[in-house]
């Protein structure tokens, strides 16, 4: 360093010095009392050590409900999983992985801009619609939803199987694999009228095939078809077909209510025409009464009939007559041949008012 400088620094640090020495200020270091305090510190300084140890390494973990938790030392996967609490490891050689045991769901459906998305938190997995070719090799695209869960006692034996990745390794290719192989059966048009049959199959194949994994690693909890998607033609050709269908139900019903409505008019004008029948038999009937009734009564009154009777009433008439002759004197009387009950009697009195009487 130059003289100069050198110089310039020592008068600096000189008339500080001055400075200082004319105020009374005395600086003096803090002084701390450890008196007592080494007997201890060596079980401050593990305590110290334990507490930033936990800290960093943390050595526990807490598995939650709905989940079960897999230790793991040095790699190797304890057989016995952990169920929910807390449980504790050795770091930097034990490992404590926590898997989702609740009831997960896939969603094989048209999600816009959803590809193979994962619902963070919410078990819920979306891909698209499975493609599938019909008998016919007609493209078609089938929704479904699956439901499942990690059967928690096999969780270990699963994850070292299938990996943490077992949903696509177990789940995701038999449902594809089933729908496709029992959609292809069918052509495109039969699909939507055997959808029931179509959804039991594909229900019936997953569990059938998920059963026979080694372990039982998944519990499926339902299998539901939501939608099959067909081509635009063959959506139109089925829609005709429904129209004329529907048309020719109409027709059939048209033509049963006709039906309906002549046997309806046929009953009326045979049950008129019976009614008829049987008013004119009923009339007849009362006509052929009233007559047999009548000729009982002429017969009762010829069989009533005697000598005795008739000159009876020959002599009331003929008494009749005589009365009449008391008042009529001018009357003409004429008899009967052979019989002596007259049969007309003339009022001869006044020619105007002459009057006949029949006695028949």
């Amino acid at each position: 360093m130059p003289a100069d400088l050198n110089d310039y620094f020592n008068k600096k640090n000189g008339n500080s010095n001055e400075n200082n020495n004319h105020k009374n200020f005395n600086f003096k270091s803090p002084e701390f009392n450890f008196k007592g305090f080494g007997k201890f510190s060596p079980l401050i300084y593990t305590i110290l050590v334990l507490i930033l140890f936990i800290t960093i390494a943390k050595p526990f973990a807490i598995v939650n409900s709905g989940e079960m938790g897999i230790k793991s030392t040095t790699g190797k996967y304890n057989p016995t999983p952990l169920s929910p609490g807390l449980h504790f490891f050795l770091p930097f050689v034990q490992k404590i992985t926590i898997i989702d045991t609740r009831i997960r769901q896939i969603n094989y459906a048209s999600f816009e801009g959803a590809n193979e998305n994962l619902t963070s938190g919410s078990g819920v997995i979306n891909k698209n619609s499975i493609s599938v070719l019909d008998s016919r090799g007609l493209p078609v695209s089938i929704d479904v939803t699956v439901q499942y869960r990690l059967n928690p006692s096999q969780v270990p034996q699963t994850i070292a199987t299938w990996s943490l990745n077992w949903e696509n390794k177990i789940i995701d290719p038999v449902v594809r694999d089933i729908v496709r192989s029992v959609v292809g059966k069918y052509t495109a048009e039969e699909l939507p009228t055997n959808r029931n049959t179509i959804a039991a199959q594909i229900e019936e194949g997953i569990r059938r095939t998920i059963a026979t994994q080694p372990n039982e690693p998944v519990e499926l909890r339902a299998v539901q078809l939501r939608e099959i998607i067909l081509p635009s033609k063959v959506k139109e050709q089925i829609e005709r077909v429904q129209i004329a269908k529907q048309e020719a139900e109409r027709t059939k019903y048209e033509v049963e209510r006709a039906n309906q409505e002549a046997l309806k008019k046929a009953a009326l004008a045979e049950g008129e025409a019976n009614a008829t029948i049987i008013s004119a038999k009923g009339k007849a009937m009362a006509v052929k009464i009233e007559a047999d009734a009548q000729a009982y009564s002429n017969k009762e009154i010829a069989n009533s009939l005697n000598n005795s009777l008739l000159n009876l009433k020959q002599i009331e008439t003929q008494k009749e007559f005589n009365e009449a002759l008391k008042i009529n004197k001018d009357a003409k009387i004429f008899l009967t041949p052979g019989g002596a009950v007259p049969n007309i009697w003339v009022d001869t009195k006044d020619a105007k008012k002459q009057s006949a009487a029949n006695f028949n």
